[in-house]
Parts: structure tokens; C-alpha cells; sequence
């Protein structure tokens, strides 16, 4: 798995002019999934990204964890895409939605995330804040 994480000020997700989720300050996560992945997988990395001390303590220096900040979760197979033979991406290394979603959907179930809409073309909003913005893979 991977997860690229962005700290934010506010993120929100809108599929066909809807807004289905939105958080205040805490944590945007692209969550991407391939093949050999399981369930264990999936709670290791979410318990990873809750426990990542990337907001600032009272001295200003990274220190301190998500506590009651929010998490917003979108699935995005093209974290997996491969451009090192070409300039289109290959996504072959991307688990397919049926493996995927499941374990998406457990992630965001163990880390406590709103979400967006596993398969959909969505419009992802973020004030980026930092900016801080870390990959993370299992």
C-alpha cells in the first residue's frame, strides 16, 4: 500500500457537483493499493498515519500527532502508475477494484477517515498546509 499524506487546513470531495465529505484541519490521504496487499497491510498504515506527529507543538517544531484532527481518504489507484518505459503510465502494479476496495475501505475504517467514492471521478479540494507532504508504503 501507499499513501501519500498531505497535512491541510480543509479538504473536501465533490463527485457530480455533490460534496460527499469535507474535513477542517488534520490530514488529506491518497491511498493506493497493489496486488500482494492484505488486511494487515491496511491496519500497519493506518495506524501509521494517526500516530505521525507532522502538526506542530507548542514550540512550532513537528511534534505532535492527529489527536482529534480530522482524516479525509480518497482511493487512487494511479499512485501505483509506472512511467519508466514511456510517458503513458502503466497501472499494472494497482490491485483491481475488486481487491482494492475492500481494503480501502478497511483503512479508512481503522485510521477513522471520511472518504470519497472508491471508483469515482472526483474533484479533490486541499489548503495545503506547510506544506507538508509525506509518501508512506507497507
Amino acid at each position: 500500500m501507499r499513501a501519500l499524506v498531505q497535512r491541510v487546513s480543509s479538504a473536501a470531495v465533490t463527485v457530480e457537483d455533490r460534496r460527499v465529505a469535507a474535513i477542517g484541519s488534520g490530514l488529506l490521504v491518497l491511498l493506493g493499493v497493489t496486488h500482494d496487499d492484505g488486511e494487515a497491510d491496511a491496519d500497519r498504515l493506518a495506524a501509521k498515519v494517526r500516530a505521525l506527529r507532522v502538526f506542530p507543538d507548542a514550540e512550532g517544531r513537528m511534534n505532535e500527532p492527529l489527536g482529534e484532527r480530522e482524516i479525509l481518504c480518497i482511493s487512487q489507484f494511479t499512485l501505483y502508475g509506472d512511467t519508466r518505459r514511456g510517458n503513458r503510465p502503466s497501472f499494472v502494479a494497482a490491485a483491481p477494484p475488486e481487491r482494492a476496495e475492500p481494503l480501502y475501505e478497511r483503512f479508512c475504517e481503522r485510521a477513522g477517515a471520511a472518504r470519497g467514492v472508491f471508483g469515482a471521478m472526483m474533484a479533490v479540494e486541499l489548503v495545503n498546509d506547510g506544506p507538508v507532504t509525506l509518501l508512506l508504503e507497507t
